[in-house]
């Protein structure tokens, strides 16, 4: 399939099967937002649900549900007012606007522009000769401007309150860890998970449901002291994963590297074993849902891409039609986003971390003296206060001095050191309150679900026509089996149909009951929606003195086995929970030939 043409056929199928279209087209719609149909939000409901399990249940972490739109201080501490921004360039033309690191790797080799600083990205512009998508008009000489993509809000009446739709669901992790610590009993290292819709009012939103202005993140903040806190890799060490370094992305010549997460750690190209556990989780997980994994790696952030705060960062990527996308980022953000708002908030983000043995240690302390700081410093006083104590901490020998000199709100005051009354004190100490740093997995549900999506579309020949399924994964399967009669006029196949059908429901599954058209129409109809299993009900099954039988038809190979309507149930448990193949069913019961 030529590049590009497998996002069309994708986008066709899509909306033709229920899987995701554009939202509000009865009003002309608007980019960036997307409505799931019946298939696709079952379907995402599903990867949803595999993570959950995966990230939450298994590693034994804690999940919360944070609000979506927080008050615009929460923002200011965190960052995202002055530093969330994308490039973008306006058309003199037209008005059009577009995301200038976009266009640039659209029309050139370079896969990284947005490192690029605005002035850097205008001259390239420039010197590529770019034109405006929408209208053809020149754009050399147009400046490139940041532009902040998070949505602002009011929150009640008029404006004396601003907030902003989250542009990630971690701040509402962070914001409430003071709370959530006493949760995890203070005991470090633990985890907190959350699923949930996230918003970027995004420049130029494109490729379906891979950049839109409302996506769904589920992002775990797993919590470690860096200092005692080692993951155990026992179980993920031998895990072998692609890896494409930042070492080998600057090489004209670079390659992937081939390896497990044990030799990726040890030998460094992993630099932090926390990343490479998490990396090995995830390998496996991807697999285990469906990901086609000869169009899957792991991609290291250049220094130049990669976060102010993160230590370091790999991003898992598929490839789609020809490119690569991101579809989760792995990053060691140290103590920065707790620090941030610790600084900022009026609560406690630290966590008190217990000695094995009472340790004996030497503090510099001030008892400044308010009688005098009062009268000189007025309503700095306390806030001088706190630099004595702070300056005491970090340059105890500054106190040796006749008078000490502080930065006090950008403003420079002297005070007599005896004013302060420093000393030093021997305390015996039970623990330390420290920061701890943060280990954040983060993973696009959206963009999985697409991945999931282009990499099941199949075709293939079925008695002289050509065929179209989905070979997506029982697991997140949004149909997981279809019953048949194989006749709709004969009143004991349709009402076995109907007992089958309601039995499977019972029991957990998402049955599609069809009884319209050829048998062979409606195997058409489940395959291209992805449903991994048919059960048909025929004059054979329900005939002749043993217990009455089914055939069960397997999706992508076709292949068909009569199965006892009392082992249904059971079976199908298994095959979802990948415990028993579709071999194993055939070996054990009677096989049909189609």
């Amino acid at each position: 399939m030529s590049e590009g043409a497998e996002s069309a056929a994708l986008a066709e199928l899509a909306k033709r099967r229920g899987f995701f279209f554009g939202s509000s087209e009865a009003y002309g719609g608007v980019g960036g937002f997307y409505t799931y149909g019946p298939q696709g939000a079952a379907l995402k409901s599903n990867v949803e649900e595999a993570w959950r399990e995966r990230f939450a249940v298994q590693e034994g972490n804690l999940e919360i549900e944070a609000p979506t739109i927080m008050p615009e201080p929460v923002f200011e501490a965190s960052g995202h007012l002055d530093g969330f921004d994308d490039m973008l360039v306006e058309c003199a033309e037209c008005g059009e606007s577009h995301r200038a690191d976009h266009l640039i790797e659209d029309n050139s080799e370079l896969e990284d522009a947005e490192t690029l600083s605005p002035e850097e990205a205008a001259e390239k512009i420039s010197d590529l000769g770019l034109v405006c998508p929408n209208c053809g008009a020149e754009l050399a000489g147009q400046s490139v401007e940041e532009f902040n993509l998070m949505f602002a809000t009011n929150i009640g009446p008029g404006s004396k309150t601003p907030g902003y739709l989250r542009p990630e669901t971690a701040q509402g992790i962070f914001v409430e860890f003071p709370r959530i610590k006493e949760y995890a009993r203070n005991s470090l290292p633990f985890g907190v998970t959350q699923i949930g819709r996230a918003y970027r009012n995004e420049i130029s939103p494109r490729k379906n449901i891979v950049r839109t202005r409302e996506f769904t993140q589920a992002e775990l903040e797993h919590f470690v002291d860096p200092e005692r806190d080692e993951p155990d890799l026992s179980s993920v060490e031998d895990v072998e994963v692609c890896l494409y370094p930042a070492t080998e992305q600057e090489r004209d010549d670079g390659e992937y590297v081939e390896t497990t997460i044990g030799a990726a750690v040890d030998e460094g190209i992993v630099a932090n074993g926390w990343i490479g556990y998490f990396l090995g989780i995830a390998q496996e997980w991807y697999e285990d849902i469906g990901v086609d994994m000869d169009r899957f790696r792991f991609r290291q952030h250049l220094a130049g891409e990669r976060a102010h705060y993160a230590a370091d960062c790999w991003d898992a990527e598929s490839e789609v039609d020809g490119d690569w996308i991101e579809i989760a980022g792995f990053a060691y953000r140290g103590d920065y986003d707790l620090s941030k708002h610790g600084e900022h908030a009026d609560d406690d983000f630290t966590v008190f971390q217990q000695y094995d043995e009472p340790k004996t240690v030497e503090r510099a302390v001030v008892d400044p003296d308010m009688a005098t700081l009062g009268p000189e410093f007025g309503a700095q006083a306390a806030d001088v206060s706190d630099a004595l104590e702070t300056l005491a901490q970090r340059d105890p020998d500054a106190f040796d001095a006749d008078e000490v000199t502080l930065d006090v709100d950008g403003e420079e005051v002297t005070v007599d050191t005896d004013v302060a009354n420093f000393s030093v004190e021997t305390q015996t100490e039970a623990g330390e309150h420290i920061t701890p740093h943060v280990v954040e997995p983060s993973f696009g549900v959206d963009r999985t679900v697409y991945t999931l999506l282009a990499h099941a579309h199949e075709k293939d020949e079925v008695d002289g026509e050509e065929r179209t399924f989905l070979s997506l994964s029982p697991t997140v399967a949004p149909t997981n089996v279809g019953v048949f009669p194989l006749v709709s006029n004969v009143e004991e196949l349709v009402e076995l149909a109907d007992d089958v059908a309601d039995e499977l429901r019972a029991a957990g599954f998402a049955v599609a009951h069809d009884d319209s058209g050829s048998i062979g129409r409606r195997y058409r109809r489940q395959d291209e929606v992805g449903t991994p299993f048919c059960i048909t009900i025929d004059r054979d099954g329900i005939e002749g003195e043993g217990p009455t039988t089914v055939t069960i038809r397997e999706r992508d190979s076709g292949r068909q086995v009569r199965l006892s309507v009392s082992d249904l149930v059971e079976t199908f448990v298994g095959l979802r929970a990948g415990t028993t193949s579709f071999d194993d069913v055939l070996d054990a019961n009677e096989v049909v030939e189609a």
